[in-house]
């Protein structure tokens, strides 16, 4: 008689038990989903990748860390010292650290690091370019030997595309290396990455060596953490909305007030890294004609833009590096504002006659051009604005959509006359990775080839003994590429990002200049 209660009450047990379980590793994971700009990453292989994911940073450490104020502060290094010549700079490793495969961390290893780095192929060997060679001086001390002096080089060892591999195993596998297996120092690895999907990582049990400006040096406070990758904004809001995810990396500013409407969803806000614009192919007819490409890029108007597309959310843009650069402070005469009296006097002196149904022509020709952008809804939104913009003076735009994780190869082949697009950094150095000579296509997707910008090109990237020369010579080259309208600049957003806030708790501040490693480090997810 007593056996079936002995039997329910022990089933009871095990099933409370196994609530108890389930809620407990629930609370230990979270689900993140990538901001539609950094959708379709094919590898987290920093030293060959064009482009990196929120995750890569969660991988790998990097030798210096950078605070909100953009100063820099010690990681893997725990010190440095420039020599007064900026001909060498010594670092002090921190001791103790090992790579996820079980490798340590020593002058060794920054050697053999900074040695694949200049020598594999790669668009991110610049980055290194100036390092002749790396000295071992015991094996907590390395010398980088530099060729010239380069102000901007601790900024480069702060950059995720110079995270620190782990070099026998990038070696040993090749092209597999950030596909397959990866293997850095960070606080998490990596267990599970499906291309243009999801990635899943799991806590490093032994990280104990986070960047100073974060509280927690580890290790990571939540064990397993999901990346997810949604192409479409609204659907990814519908998955915090109801549930599914936990946290939306990037929200545009047209979902903003959907979200606050959510009395369990919360909104972060971070000072933007980002810059709006729409790239002008300077091969393709007609914009092969510096007039029509003034035309077009002074035809957007940004206050427009920034009112009825973006809610007054973030601040327009009229050069092409974020507002916070000093790179930014460009002469008035090349700053690229809304002036339609200008571009309809341009098309007219460029040939271009108003005809019927407010398009121009030339030669019987009308003045029809195609604008590409990405799927996802406010790119979308934003580019049928800018549409509507360039058809006010005459310019008729056929708008081509491609998927966002797809439309890089389409840049590739240099088709494209218009587009819609955006870039994440906060470096000036981002106006050589787009207007470079040696890279048309992507990432020049504006073709720009021009032989004055690449003297000054040179000037800025290797001439500069000094930041203050350093600016300066970059300020020159920014303000010359803005003279030949390869783009138009058209929006700063905020970096904003929304997440489901009875089940994740935020550090009360987040001493970064990004939501990165210091942010995830004292993240926690509520009981």
């Amino acid at each position: 008689m007593t056996y079936p209660l002995r039997k329910s009450f022990l089933a009871a047990s095990v099933s409370l038990a196994a609530l108890f379980s389930a809620q407990s590793l629930a609370a230990q994971e979270a689900v993140f989903v990538i901001g539609t700009a950094e959708v379709g990453a094919p590898t987290y292989n920093p030293i060959k990748a064009t482009m990196l994911n929120t995750a890569t940073a969660l991988l790998f450490d990097r030798m210096v860390s950078q605070a909100a104020d953009l100063s820099y502060h010690p990681w893997l290094a725990e010190s440095w010292e420039e020599a007064a010549d900026g001909m060498s700079w010594t670092f002090k490793l921190k001791q103790g650290i090992t790579f996820h495969n079980g490798e340590p961390f020593t002058a060794d290893t920054v050697k053999a690091w900074i040695e694949l780095f200049k020598t594999t192929e790669g668009e991110n060997a610049y980055m290194a370019e100036a390092i002749a060679s790396v000295e071992v001086v015991d094996p907590t001390t390395v010398k980088f030997v530099m060729s010239r002096p380069e102000p901007n080089l601790l900024y480069n060892l702060s950059s995720t595309f110079m995270s620190v591999i782990e070099p026998k195993s990038f070696a040993a596998l090749g092209d597999n290396f950030g596909v397959t297996e990866v293997y850095g120092t960070g606080p998490y690895k990596l267990e599970s990455f499906a291309v243009g999907q999801e990635t899943v990582l799991v806590r490093n049990e032994d990280y104990k060596w986070g960047p100073a400006v974060a509280a927690n040096a580890g290790p990571a406070k939540v064990e397993r953490l999901t990346f997810r990758e949604i192409p479409e904004d609204s659907t990814a809001f519908l998955e915090l909305k109801t549930g599914g995810v936990d946290f939306l990396l990037s929200v545009p500013a047209d979902l903003m007030g959907e979200v606050q409407k959510e009395a369990n969803l919360a909104v972060l806000t971070m000072a933007g890294q980002d810059v709006w614009y729409m790239p002008i192919n300077v091969t393709k007819a007609p914009f092969d004609d510096i007039r029509v490409r003034e035309a077009a890029a002074k035809a957007i108007n940004q206050d427009e833009i920034l009112a009825s597309v973006f809610g007054g959310v973030g601040a327009v843009a009229d050069t092409f590096l974020i507002s916070a650069l000093p790179e930014s402070k460009v002469s008035d005469g090349a700053r690229i504002k809304f002036d339609p009296d200008r571009s309809n006097a341009l098309l007219d002196e460029a040939g271009w006659a108003m005809g019927e149904g407010g398009v121009r022509m030339k030669d019987g020709q009308p003045l029809k051009v195609t604008l590409w952008t990405q799927s996802d809804s406010i790119f979308r939104r934003l580019t049928e604005v800018v549409q509507a913009q360039l058809k006010a003076v005459g310019i008729e735009a056929e708008i081509t959509t491609f998927d966002s994780s797809m439309i890089r190869d389409q840049y590739k082949t240099g088709e494209q006359q218009l587009a819609v697009r955006s870039y994440n950094w906060d470096n000036a150095d981002i106006v050589d990775w787009f207007f470079g000579g040696d890279r048309l296509g992507y990432p020049n997707v504006s073709m720009f080839n021009d032989p004055k910008a690449e003297e000054l090109r040179t000037a800025a990237m290797t001439g500069a003994k000094n930041m203050e020369e350093r600016i300066a010579n970059f300020t020159a080259y920014h303000d010359y590429v803005l003279t030949q309208f390869p783009m138009a600049p058209i929006y700063q957003p905020v970096q904003a990002m929304a997440y489901n806030a009875d089940r994740i708790s935020l550090p009360a501040t987040i001493n970064a200049p990004s939501f990165g490693t210091a942010a995830f480090m004292d993240l926690e997810v509520k009981e």
